[in-house]
């Protein structure tokens, strides 16, 4: 493997490993926080997707398509915290069935109203095409959604680290009691927490379409697999784990993608087990950041 394509292949897993990072972090603070294994969560990045697409056939705005399937993103994933998961905290196995079912129903609502095949998903044509520098190819829109990544991934850790909220939110993390005695709703960060991972899920939605060429139903299960590799890596309720996490499974799928395509999935389980043999809490431990 030549050093052009080595750099092309890295630049690819670390853009992939930025939109798994968006479903991911979601996904590890709801569990960290709420004690909370959402199997809902690939749903709401599949609809990001969907709703980026909707919006942005009809509007030719890139911007408003993320921007909307944000909104989408955290008024499904209020509602789904509200009227479903806030009767289950407590009872993992209820958790799980209830999340499951909101997953089916969903997947069956974005089937029956755009059927079950794929959708192809242009890329903006501001950010097609790519940059040569001399032998190695750079693709414009595998470097913003990197970018895109980044900025995401210092905000909301500049959030959790150096504001009241995220104080509240890490101090949650680790001891939901005492949050609660000291007259915070824990119920409402809860709340809060849940609909923020769901914007980031259909975020990193909106932002994965266009980079595999289209939406299809199954495309938030087929990630969500990844997110609980990385959420196993980092360990629960880290976000600087699901960061590093990430990165790992986005380097690891583009590398052996190239070497052996078959065993993409594979790796990153191995990948899983290695760190869950040395660390048994992942790489970050419960909370840790």
């Amino acid at each position: 493997m030549g050093m052009a394509t080595f750099i092309n292949l890295t630049v690819n897993g670390l853009s992939t490993g930025m939109m798994i990072f968006l479903l991911a972090s979601g996904l590890s603070l709801i569990f960290g926080l709420m004690g909370v294994l959402n199997f809902a969560h690939g749903s709401l990045f599949m609809l990001g997707g969907y709703t980026g697409v909707v919006v942005f056939a009809h509007s030719g705005s890139f911007i408003l398509a993320l921007v909307s399937a944000m909104l989408v993103g955290v008024s499904v994933g209020w509602v789904v915290e509200r009227l479903t998961v806030r009767r289950v905290y407590g009872n993992a196995i209820a958790q799980i069935l209830i999340t499951t079912g909101v997953m089916i129903v969903l997947n069956e609502l974005v089937k029956a109203v755009f059927g079950p095949d794929i959708i192809a998903t242009p890329v903006p044509p501001l950010l097609a095409g790519s940059w040569a520098i001399g032998s190695v190819i750079l693709i414009k829109y595998r470097l913003f959604t990197l970018a895109v990544g980044l900025v995401v991934a210092v905000t909301v850790h500049l959030l959790l680290t150096k504001t009241r909220l995220g104080m509240v939110v890490r101090a949650g993390v680790e001891n939901p009691e005492m949050v609660q005695a000291l007259g915070i709703n824990i119920r409402q960060v809860f709340s809060l927490v849940f609909a923020f991972g769901a914007a980031l899920a259909a975020l990193g939605g909106v932002m994965m379409a266009p980079a595999v060429g289209a939406v299809n139903p199954d495309m938030g299960l087929q990630n969500q697999m990844l997110a609980f590799i990385v959420v196993v890596i980092g360990g629960m309720g880290s976000f600087l784990g699901s960061a590093l996490g990430s990165i790992l499974v986005g380097l690891a799928g583009a590398y052996t993608a190239w070497f052996l395509p078959e065993a993409s999935l594979a790796v990153n389980v191995l990948l899983m087990a290695v760190v869950l043999l040395l660390r048994p809490n992942g790489l970050f431990g419960m909370g840790g950041e």
